[in-house]
């Protein structure tokens, strides 16, 4: 489909004929979406409700990432919902411009506006800045829908011609898939890292949004690193400039917890001890387990491995706990044997520095029961183990 097409076909969804069809559309189930395109096409123009269609499954997976009451009113593309920021984590990185002063940003490749709608949100004024005139059409689209316009202005147009200095930061958030997918050279984000650190360098205070497994050689001298993670996922990494530099940090949503890296050695490699912690993953790409165990007075089971190990459980944000009951060297049979031994139905399966993969261990074993119970695989002091517990919290056993 051509632009002209697709923004001919976008405006219509906003004209009233298209919001009745979209709100018509809000809970219906794509398993059935021939049947209803027909019943629709008997009142309503074929590219009309293929285009409203579209935007209903969009709506849905964006549910995920902005919450039902948002996604609901906003307007997507495929990369728009692919490439946003989850919304939790546009709250917070906008809530940090605003406990530093900022005022004003221009966001640059602003995409479908995520960032845009947070930032403003936090009373924050924006320019939103893209080069695809649908994506710019669904900023304006979005901030309208979100009562936002006020605060956001839209702006079709390389970022690369865009005068930053009128505002007090600038926030740049390249595109990291082609049409390969996935990109992990930061060189060949869309614009490449090195002209967004060029950009950030030019402003008071700036934050690049990029991939969690960027190397940590690849972060400027000058900028602070933060990871970020909501619910357990790493979600991206912020370069941060203006702030902290050289500064390593791992935040943890939803609860917002931050741990701030303070150069600490590897902890040293001790026994498994009653507890094993499993940190989150944005402590582990932060490089911040050292800082963790020092939280717990704990040490590391194998020095590869990021599991810590302590005789204490101590409440903590920064990782999960379990208690090991039992410590075996990998042996499938052994293992099956104290399973059914336990009568251990619901078998959870963890892995880190193990080549064997959990599908297969359920598959083998064969749990049975009506308990439950967890493995970890893993190496201790190199060699490869099997540690069977249950997950805790600090009052005591989850149930």
């Amino acid at each position: 489909m051509g632009r002209v097409t697709d923004l001919a076909s976008f405006a219509a969804l906003l004209a009233p004929e298209g919001q009745t069809l979209l709100a018509a559309l809000r809970d219906y189930d794509p398993a059935r979406e021939l049947a209803v395109a027909s019943r629709l096409r008997r009142d309503h123009p074929a590219e009309l409700v293929t285009a409203a269609l579209g935007q209903a499954r969009l709506r849905q997976r964006a549910v995920a990432k902005f919450g039902a009451e948002d996604a609901y009113r906003m307007y997507f593309t495929p990369n728009g919902v692919e490439q946003s920021t989850r919304a939790s984590v546009g709250a917070h990185r906008a809530g940090r411009m605003k406990a530093l002063g900022v005022g004003s940003v221009a966001d640059l490749c602003s995409g479908i506006g995520g960032d845009a709608i947070a930032l403003a949100r936090a009373g924050i004024s924006v320019l939103a800045v893209d080069r695809d005139p649908l994506t710019a059409e669904a900023v304006r689209a979005n901030a309208e829908a979100l009562g936002l316009s006020g605060l956001i202005e839209v702006r079709c147009a390389d970022v690369t011609e865009i005068d930053t200095s009128p505002y007090d930061a600038v926030f740049v958030d390249p595109a990291r898939r082609g049409g390969r997918g996935r990109v992990f050279d930061p060189e060949a984000y869309s614009p490449p890292l090195s002209w967004a650190v060029e950009a950030a360098r030019k402003a008071p205070r700036a934050a690049l949004k990029v991939a969690p497994g960027i190397p940590h050689e690849a972060v400027p001298a000058e900028a602070g690193a933060e990871w970020i993670s909501d619910g357990g996922d790493v979600k991206e990494a912020v370069l941060w400039f203006g702030t902290e530099p050289g500064a390593r940090r791992a935040t943890l949503l939803p609860s917002g917890a931050t741990l701030a890296g303070r150069g600490l050695p590897d902890p040293a490699v001790r026994p498994v001890g009653r507890y094993l912690y499993e940190p989150d993953g944005a402590v582990i790409r932060a490089h911040l387990v050292a800082e963790a165990a020092e939280e717990l007075d704990g040490g590391l089971i194998d020095e590869t491995i990021a599991y810590v190990t302590s005789d204490v459980l101590a409440p903590t944000p920064y990782a999960a706990a379990y208690e090991i009951t039992d410590e075996l060297p990998f042996n499938l049979k052994k293992l099956k044997a104290l399973l059914r031994e336990r009568e251990v139905g619901t078998l959870t399966v963890k892995k880190r520095g193990s080549a064997v993969e959990p599908e297969e261990i359920r598959r083998k074993v064969k749990p049975k029961g009506p308990n439950a119970a967890t493995v970890l695989l893993t190496r201790v002091a190199g060699a490869p183990t099997m540690l069977i517990g249950r997950p805790v919290r600090a009052d005591g056993p989850q149930t």
